[in-house]
């Protein structure tokens, strides 16, 4: 059986400090752990390889694996463990490692059935769709997927296209109310229809992503573009609850990144340090999308016909919405389009750039997250570029 875990790519120097929690689902023994739970099911693991792991600064996470399967001589896909303890949603196969010599409970479910998304093996059957969309012809594309948390499929008929979200029960009314509160005010798409067990169903918009445009001055959009849409967002958003900010997060982050490389621990807690002293300075709370950055934008001829991914708009501060696009930017390399918008905001560089390192900061866990192939040295380089924002070059 080949296994290709991340631990043994990471090497044992790195590895031997990681939480016990990652050490079991990240290493040898998660070989272990799935074996002895497809056993009862027929099925042979072949191959295991962790796809995308989402940590916490407890360190208990939550780990994707793509997994070569055998059952009944067919091939089967993904896998996925859930975090130890309290998080295992209802429904998940238990079983215990050992962790620092303590037995740990893990939850285990293969893809599509994942307990806290009960609708996402009918959302991920093209049958099913089909039938319920009435595209029997259709083809579907899995273009997101979170474990426990989410999930979006792409549907695409030869005259139609749609985006099925997949989220908790419990997420769909709120879910509703924010696309119902924004409609006719900015381009979002609307809700077509939902289901209580947590799908929504939304058109495809045109445009094309801004993620695409960014070196086209003449195609992306422009800081009043952008400034129009958001003193577009409705009043009504103010009586959500309010979106903590990059500065607020940043501590989160740098934990987590201090667990994963934990030899740089102390460059991890100086950023952090200097983010917690930095002068938040006083913001009005006022209308806000929540995580504005390059892919939640559609764009034709410089205008903005799509604004996706509307989960997190609430109440919050407008200089946080830039920043989490500017520290996008800076990842992205866009510093030309980066030093365009910054020019034409409203606040400066003593108030701007805590937060834009702070995003940074954010996507620093990145590589580790989707497990990118040399994330080590991808994570360490993201380090570099907050300490050379910290330092204002």
């Amino acid at each position: 059986m080949t296994s290709s875990l991340l631990a043994p790519a990471a090497g044992p120097d790195l590895t031997s400090a990681w939480p016990g929690t990652l050490q079991l689902l990240l290493g040898e023994a998660a070989v272990d752990l799935w074996t002895a739970a497809l056993a009862p099911t027929g099925a042979a693991l072949r191959g295991l390889r962790a796809t995308s792991v989402s940590l916490r600064t407890d360190g208990s996470a939550t780990v994707q694996y793509a997994a070569a399967l055998e059952v009944a001589g067919r091939p089967a896909r993904d896998p996925l463990a859930a975090p130890p303890g309290s998080r295992i949603p209802p429904g998940a196969a238990v079983l215990a490692g050992d962790v620092d010599g303590a037995e740990t409970r893990v939850g285990l479910w293969r893809w599509p059935h994942d307990p806290a998304l009960p609708a996402l093996a009918r959302a991920t059957s093209t049958a099913a769709v089909g039938r319920w969309l009435g595209a029997a012809d259709a083809v579907l594309r899995v273009r997101a997927y979170r474990p426990g948390r989410r999930a979006v499929v792409e549907v695409t008929a030869p005259d139609r296209r749609w985006f099925l979200k997949v989220v908790r029960p419990a997420e769909v009314a709120g879910l509703l109310a924010r696309h119902r509160v924004l409609a006719g005010a900015v381009p979002a798409p609307p809700v077509l229809t939902a289901t209580d067990d947590g799908v929504l169903v939304l058109p495809a918009l045109p445009g094309t992503p801004a993620r695409a445009l960014l070196a086209d001055p003449t195609a992306r959009p422009a800081a009043a573009t952008l400034t129009a849409l958001l003193d577009r967002l409705p009043g009504e958003l103010l009586a959500l609850p309010r979106v903590r900010g990059p500065l607020e997060r940043a501590g989160g982050h740098a934990a987590v990144l201090a667990l994963v490389l934990p030899h740089l621990r102390h460059r991890w807690d100086r950023v952090a340090g200097r983010l917690a002293d930095a002068d938040p300075g006083t913001h009005p709370l006022v209308p806000v999308h929540g995580d504005l950055y390059e892919a939640q934008l559609l764009v034709d001829r410089g205008e903005v016909t799509g604004l996706l991914d509307v989960d997190g708009a609430g109440a919050g501060h407008r200089i946080d919405d830039w920043a989490t696009l500017l520290g996008h930017m800076a990842v992205a390399g866009a510093h030309g389009y980066r030093a365009e918008l910054a020019a034409a905001l409203p606040w400066g560089p003593a108030e701007l750039a805590p937060r834009v390192t702070a995003v940074v900061l954010g996507l620093a866990t990145g590589p580790f997250r989707v497990q990118q192939r040399g994330w080590p040295r991808a994570t360490e380089a993201r380090l570099a570029l907050v300490e050379q924002l910290l330092d204002g070059a």
